[in-house]
């Protein structure tokens, strides 16, 4: 079965963009790949001029803050590292195994890869006459800074929400038929780095070449 993978145009943000970021991102595939049975909900950013869908499901949005959660804390343990998230979508078949048995396997059709490098902001201040660094002159200056980065990132985000929506009205082929009408999404899971992976990309990477598909984290 066939896989389709997107890669979507890497973010560079500050630590405390991080989760407002993901949200954009993960709610507006999530929206987009929802089955009919949804109640649309729009969604103010916190940080951007930008309106985003959810789908209006509170266990849906449990796991996106979850795995969100997840995510930021090990970017705190891996500092001035890139990093990944993944939004895969998968099909549950029964497939036969020895002895007329069979055993569950998930196929996935598709996969979204967000790639996030954080940027640690300047705190260098201008220095005093007494030669300490001037508490205000630094704030003023990261401010100053600040500013143009992120307008930068709000239309990097803005171009990454077109990306989106772009992808999933042009690629449709690969999408399996609703077996269950009444759920909200097709199943899915969102993978992070584990603790161990030094290079989540190539770790993903060599499962696929070794199973034919990733080994995720639920």
């Amino acid at each position: 079965m066939n896989c389709e993978v997107f890669n979507l145009n890497e973010l560079g943000v500050e630590h405390f963009q991080i989760r407002e970021v993901l949200r954009c991102i993960l709610h507006t595939i999530a929206f987009h790949r929802a089955l009919g049975l949804v109640r649309p909900k729009d969604v103010d950013s916190e940080l951007f001029e930008i309106t985003y869908v959810q789908c209006g499901d509170l266990e849906l949005e449990k796991k996106i803050e979850e795995k969100i959660d997840q995510f930021v804390s090990w970017v705190e343990k891996h500092p001035n590292k890139k990093s990944q998230m993944c939004l895969s979508f998968y099909e549950v078949r029964n497939k036969p195994a020895a002895w007329f048995t069979t055993k569950v396997e998930r196929f996935y059709w598709e996969q979204w890869y967000i790639s996030i490098n954080v940027i640690s902001p300047k705190t260098s201040g201008s220095k005093s006459h007494h030669g300490k660094a001037s508490i205000v002159d630094s704030g003023d200056t990261m401010m100053e800074e600040r500013n143009p980065r992120h307008a930068a990132l709000e239309l990097a985000l803005r171009d990454v929400l077109f990306q989106i929506i772009r992808l999933v009205n042009e690629k449709k082929d690969h999408i399996p038929p609703v077996s269950n009408p009444a759920v909200i999404s097709f199943p899915y899971e969102i993978t992070i780095p584990s603790t161990s992976d030094s290079s989540f990309g190539m770790d993903m990477f060599k499962r696929m070449l070794q199973t034919g598909h990733p080994g995720m984290l639920s």
